[in-house]
């Protein structure tokens, strides 16, 4: 059975008042269709163009594996050099991606592709991260660490993303100590008689297209799916709400640590414990029997 999806409003174009007013202050999602096309990007940014501007770069690649206790926070289960990572990306699926990548600190040039744009948000403005991936490549749905409110920008070929709002969390099998929900559960087709909490859920859903903009609230849950090879950049601002700011840096400077310490201490018992307890947590708050 689907998951209960609403699409996300779309508009073609907007002004700062009218997007700071009807969806940041009311933290709500929108897809901006032509927010991109004066940029030198909007043209430029397909994938062959970074192949040549980036051949040599030694990239970090990341797969759908489930978190395993061996591996660190964000820590690539691969690297490539990024052209044989673009011929792979355009010659069949892959799992790889390129995930928080830093390719303008690689190459500034692409710095001069964007413009940052002026929403009402004060964007943080350090360099944009990157992510790239191949067709049918996933990214488990999981919420920022650090809360931001997101821009995020989507370049050659199709994207679809899925979203919750955090009101929305109890539905979601939120496994404790992280940011993720349990990783076996397919957002595209999930079993609902295995996990029923989802029948309750209230969702989300885009598509975008070359060049589209979709605007994610601080702290809402993203499951992002790649129809066809692309990659996104995504330009950032802090939380606006107090409780928001302090449970960011509480994930920042406590849970990833306490987190990081147990998987050494603990091992794979780790990971199980809190795979377990994700689903039992969620029907104990739900009275769904276990």
């Amino acid at each position: 059975m689907p998951l209960h999806l609403t699409e996300i409003e779309r508009v073609k174009t907007i002004s700062k008042e009218d997007f700071y007013n009807n969806y940041v202050k009311k933290q709500k999602p929108v897809v901006i269709e032509q927010l991109t096309q004066d940029w030198p990007a909007y043209e430029k940014w397909k994938l062959n163009y970074i192949k040549d501007l980036a051949a040599d770069k030694t990239v970090p690649l990341y797969d759908d594996r489930p978190v395993s206790h061996k591996d660190g926070f964000n820590e690539a289960h691969a690297e490539m050099k990024m052209s044989e990572y673009i011929d792979l990306l355009q010659s069949k699926p892959t799992n790889y991606r390129i995930f928080l990548y830093n390719l303008m600190k690689e190459v500034p040039s692409l710095q001069k592709d964007f413009k940052w744009p002026d929403l009402g948000l004060r964007l943080i403005k350090q360099l944009p991260m990157l992510f790239f991936g191949g067709e049918n490549s996933k990214v488990f749905i999981h919420y920022d660490i650090d809360y931001s409110n997101i821009l995020h920008f989507h370049f050659h070929g199709k994207k679809r993303c899925i979203l919750f709002a955090p009101n929305q969390t109890p539905y979601l099998y939120k496994v404790p100590h992280s940011l993720i929900s349990r990783e076996d559960i397919d957002f595209d087709n999930p079993d609902l008689e295995k996990w029923p909490a989802l029948q309750h859920a209230e969702g989300l859903v885009a598509n975008l297209e070359h060049g589209e903009m979709l605007y994610m609230p601080e702290g809402y849950w993203h499951y992002m799916k790649y129809v066809t090879p692309g990659f996104s950049m995504s330009l950032r601002a802090l939380p606006r709400k107090i409780s928001n700011l302090s449970k960011a840096v509480y994930n920042i400077f406590v849970m990833r640590h306490y987190d990081n310490f147990m998987r050494r201490y603990k091992g794979q018992a780790w990971i199980d414990y809190k795979n377990e307890e994700a689903v039992k947590r969620t029907h104990k708050k739900l009275n769904i029997p276990i």
